[in-house]
């Protein structure tokens, strides 16, 4: 039952029955629904600053699994570029060392962006994530570019290289495990004729009469001959690099002047002919036209423990055998 309003009224000093106009009642609901529109309006508002809706919840669901990915990107590409800085600095400081070749800069590894390439990352919305993995993917790029080239040029130093130390005198003349054929060491020897000191230019091998004798290194016989006296029958082999072996005092030669020859090919077989006091190999090493030690150049067969007994037997002084 609806609730009827009365008033005291100070005129007729009765109460009398509470009428409310239409126009009353249009305005008090006119007034109370904008009053609800604005406190929603205001809910909303606020709400919307606290809490998000359900559009925002999946946008930001999004950019968390867009950050995840980029922070495992970054991590990724920052691994990547130590490596790539452990082999530049394997290519700077060991390969080119080797070679000989001058380091690259660090700058021209790096390079630079061009101009149209950092306006276009900049141009992005997400200009910081953007620009900062471009930039860092932009250098990977160009230093791995770098790096391919240098690697390009280090090859063919490389078969250059193969083809020198393929060249190099790198073993003995005759076979020699036991390191018991060494009769007599570089430098300063008794004479075996004359009993007087002299200058021994090379090893001498003690192997009986018909030993191979083999090609220490790549390279071109220069001389294959025999002289009636010093080496007899010897070889001279040009090894290229400034590098020559000969092969004395041998019974027969294989080779002849002019042939190209491998190492561990025969040249001939042990002898003793020229000034010789038994059937040995005299074997000289000639760098620049200087002759050095052979026995430093021995490093394909030797061990170092070999190597330091091979060592002390050249240096003991013993009389020659030519």
């Amino acid at each position: 039952m609806k609730k009827v309003k009365y008033f005291y009224n100070t005129q007729t000093l009765k109460y009398e029955k509470l009428v409310v106009s239409l126009r009353v009642k249009v305005l008090r609901i006119l007034g109370f629904v904008s009053a609800a529109i604005v406190t929603g309006f205001i809910f909303l508002s606020v709400s919307y600053r606290i809490f998000p809706s359900p559009k925002e919840k999946n946008l930001l669901r999004d950019l968390d699994v867009m950050n995840e990915k980029y922070e495992a990107m970054q991590s990724r590409m920052n691994e990547v570029k130590s490596k790539l800085a452990e082999l530049e600095h394997r290519d700077n400081e060991i390969y080119r060392v080797i070679f000989e070749a001058s380091p690259i800069p660090d700058s021209t590894r790096a390079g630079s962006m061009k101009e149209e390439e950092l306006s276009q990352l900049q141009s992005f919305s997400s200009s910081e994530i953007v620009a900062s993995t471009g930039a860092l993917l932009n250098e990977l790029v160009h230093r791995i570019g770098v790096q391919e080239k240098s690697y390009v040029k280090i090859d063919d130093l490389v078969k250059n290289k193969q083809k020198m130390l393929a060249s190099i005198p790198a073993i003995q003349p005759v076979a020699n495990k036991d390191l018991k054929r060494i009769a007599s060491g570089f430098g300063y020897r008794i004479d075996p004729i004359y009993k007087t000191v002299k200058y021994h230019s090379g090893l001498d091998f003690a192997a009986p009469s018909g030993t191979p004798i083999y090609a220490t290194g790549d390279g071109v016989v220069e001389d294959a001959s025999m002289s009636d006296v010093g080496y007899g029958n010897h070889v001279l082999i040009n090894h290229g690099y400034g590098y020559k072996t000969l092969y004395g005092h041998m019974l027969k030669i294989k080779v002849k002047s002019g042939t190209a020859v491998k190492r561990g090919d025969v040249l001939g077989w042990v002898g003793s002919t020229g000034k010789s006091t038994g059937p040995h190999c005299h074997y000289e090493v000639i760098k620049n036209g200087d002759k050095v030690d052979p026995v430093y150049f021995f490093f394909n067969d030797l061990s170092p423990e070999e190597f330091d007994r091979m060592l002390k037997i050249a240096r003991s002084g013993n009389q020659s055998f030519d």
